[in-house]
């Protein structure tokens, strides 16, 4: 059965985090996950996420898409 552990902690100089617990066994591996609080998180929109990805929209705008959307049916009707 898996156990899990919480602590809280500072971050110490050298940007190190330190974790003691008397359950834990020297050498033993352990699995560590550290949760930022929400302040320090960056927010960031989604059209910023996306503007940072590799490469390029291939639309500017959602007119442009749907300018393109419909000439693409038009081309079916004829």
């Amino acid at each position: 059965m898996q156990t899990t552990l919480r602590h809280s902690t500072q971050v110490l100089p050298g940007n190190r985090i330190e974790i003691v617990d008397p359950q834990l066994r020297v050498g033993e591996c352990v699995e560590v996950t550290l949760q930022l609080p929400e302040a320090m998180q960056e927010k960031r929109s989604i059209l910023d996420i996306i503007d940072g990805l590799k490469g390029h929209r291939l639309f500017p705008s959602a007119m442009e898409v749907d300018r393109y959307l419909q000439e693409e049916r038009n081309s079916w009707d004829r």
